[in-house]
């Protein structure tokens, strides 16, 4: 087996030890879309685990970004990275991230010789993804996030940029996608957001226990909720009507979800299946939260793996009928309320620069404000 071969058949192997819901999906894209949109996914990872996993201060980690940033755009050796990172990973770490940062110099090389088209798109999204991540990673706590559009941003840099990313790759794949490039980039944010949202919601208590919250504290208050001293032990009513209204939203930008997926051309089922598997598992999700007032950790609302079979099997069957993946929608999505969703707007994102870093040294620990936002995409 030469380099190239090994490298990618690594890319292969680490994955389903980095991510459940993405090992699921990304072995049903055509060939030409698995080893670009496997290697995004890795370098996400790798992104995550070096912002969320290290035991070093916010300028250390900011600096540690930028190198990785700087790696992926060939100005510093990816060794060199990994030698320094290893060592500032917390013990709570899983081995196989440990594992992935350690081997970033194979999944770097994949990156390299992808299409220039392909490469570009991954580098714009993990240098949005760097630079928005870290801004509210650094203020994280469990009084929440200022308002609903501050919700809008956080999902935006975690998840949106990979929905913007994917929506390129699979232009640049197939010349009948991209006849749709400019509707598919409309609900391409509003698509990963979907995604996202549903793993906040899933996840707000275990993200608690960690020290963050990504709710909106602007949407509580109207419930007379204050997140800052939320208890899981005593939910008060306004919280679950909080929580609802938030299901509504995310519901809504999951029919985007489906919208974007429907306008893929029917021949192109591997790339169908990718995206309506991930909206079958949402949308499964939503409703078991919306239906379970009161839970106190993820693994409660968390889908049966006989429905995640199901998901598959009836999105494999209905996959090139719209008409049928649409009433298969409504009847996975009965009974969860809707919303208007506001207008998207234009962001104006801090870009972390690929340039010679300097030498940031840890100063102090911080707590670990670990999501699953790119897990299930997160993203998508």
């Amino acid at each position: 087996m030469d380099l190239n071969a090994a490298d990618e058949a690594y890319q292969d192997q680490i994955l389903p030890h980095v991510s459940r819901t993405f090992a699921l999906t990304i072995p049903q894209l055509p060939a030409g879309l698995r080893i670009p949109v496997t290697n995004a996914y890795l370098l996400c990872r790798i992104a995550d685990t070096i912002e969320d996993g290290t035991t070093s201060s916010a300028a250390a980690r900011l600096g540690l970004l930028h190198r990785f940033v700087a790696v992926l755009c060939g100005q510093e050796e990816p060794a060199l990275l990994a030698k320094d990172l290893l060592p500032r990973l917390s013990e709570e770490t899983l081995p196989a991230e440990r594992e992935l940062a350690l081997n970033m110099n194979r999944i770097v090389r994949v990156t390299a010789r992808l299409e220039a088209r392909q490469r570009a798109a991954i580098q714009r999204c993990i240098e949005l993804m760097c630079s928005g991540m870290h801004q509210f990673q650094r203020t994280a706590s469990v009084r929440g996030l200022p308002g609903m559009s501050d919700l809008d941003d956080y999902c935006y840099y975690v998840a949106g940029v990979v929905g913007e990313m994917l929506t390129e790759l699979f232009c640049a794949y197939s010349p009948k996608v991209n006849v749709q490039r400019v509707a598919l980039e409309g609900l391409a944010v509003s698509f990963a957001q979907g995604l996202q949202m549903t793993n906040i919601l899933k996840d707000v208590w275990d993200d608690r226990q960690r020290g963050a919250c990504w709710l909106p504290q602007e949407l509580f208050s109207h419930y007379g909720i204050d997140l800052g001293q939320l208890s899981v032990a005593q939910q008060p009513a306004g919280f679950d009507a909080g929580m609802q209204a938030l299901i509504a939203v995310a519901h809504s930008h999951l029919r985007n979800a489906l919208s974007f997926t429907l306008l893929i051309p029917r021949e192109e089922t591997g790339i169908r299946r990718f995206c309506l598997w991930a909206i079958g598992m949402a949308v499964l999700t939503l409703r078991k939260i919306q239906r379970a007032p009161g839970f106190t950790s993820g693994s409660q609302v968390k889908i049966s793996r006989t429905a995640v079979a199901m998901t598959q099997l009836l999105s494999n069957f209905a996959v090139g009928n719209n008409w049928l993946l649409r009433r298969l929608f409504d009847a996975a999505a009965a009974g969860l309320p809707r919303a208007i969703l506001a207008a998207p707007r234009p962001r104006a994102p801090a870009v972390l620069h690929a340039s010679p870093a300097a030498d940031y040294e840890p100063e102090a620990s911080h707590a670990l404000h670990r999501s699953a936002r790119r897990e299930g995409s997160s993203g998508l």
